[in-house]
């Protein structure tokens, strides 16, 4: 079974997939959105039509359960490979492993990859990660030499992941069960918030950062950001990323 999702709404519906479906479930992209097909059952079915209203369904060849490692791929950004557990890196390579579990995130989507090319870019310090899923840009930046580096989400699960797959990767990385938007949030050097275009706006006046990298959200969108300065943009596939600097009050 499947939906069909315009890219704007696609985060949320991300999260309510992640829900129902907490086994895992595919995303495609179209032209005109993302596709977010769940391998399921008539319960599914129900499921995901009480969900979203609507829904396909199509028979599929046998051998989907683990179907969905193919759409796991490695990726190659910013001096790094990030791959899942079961593809080997290359011998030279700096390797960042990355489960996704329950929790989004695996750095093939290009939001994440634009976000890790601006921030290869930045002098090393310390690091928020704001919505950090399964931990790909905190544990990438540990990697990149950042340090110390700080992950906060509102999924516990994503949490979860974060540690699991940073102690996979032999990184410390603080995760922490937080909603960024309610909670004090710790100062660092650098801030990523790779995340929807309105929780960017909102968090963006919380934190207490030099270097502020966003991403998330289309090309078309302009984050309205008070009290920082953008200093590059980068796209790819309709998405943009944006690094900006703290100007002086």
């Amino acid at each position: 079974m499947s939906i069909t999702v315009p890219y704007g709404r696609a985060e949320v519906a991300r999260a309510r997939m992640i829900e129902l479906f907490p086994e895992g479930f595919e995303e495609i992209e179209h032209g005109d959105g993302v596709e977010l097909v769940a391998y399921t059952d008539s319960g599914g079915e129900e499921r995901l039509w009480q969900a979203f209203g609507h829904a396909s369904g199509r028979e599929v060849d046998g051998g989907w359960e683990n179907g969905w490692r193919a759409f796991h791929q490695p990726v190659e950004v910013a001096g790094l490979w990030i791959g899942p557990s079961w593809r080997e890196a290359p011998r030279d390579a700096i390797a960042v492993v990355i489960d996704p579990g329950r929790a989004f995130g695996t750095g093939s989507h290009p939001t994440t990859r634009l976000a890790l090319e601006l921030l290869a870019k930045l002098e090393r310090g310390s690091l928020l990660d704001v919505g950090c899923g399964s931990g790909v840009i905190a544990i990438s930046a540990a990697k990149l030499g950042f340090d110390p580096v700080v992950a906060l989400d509102l999924d516990e699960h994503a949490i979860e992941a974060t540690l699991r797959n940073a102690a996979a990767n032999d990184v410390a990385v603080d995760a922490r069960w937080v909603d960024a938007i309610a909670a004090p949030l710790a100062p660092a050097e650098v801030c990523v918030a790779n995340v929807t275009l309105d929780v960017v706006e909102r968090v963006a006046p919380l934190v207490e950062c030099r270097h502020l990298v966003t991403s998330g959200y289309l090309l078309s969108d302009e984050p309205r950001l008070p009290g920082f300065q953008r200093l590059e943009r980068i796209g790819e596939a309709g998405w943009a990323a944006d690094v900006f600097r703290r100007v002086a009050q």
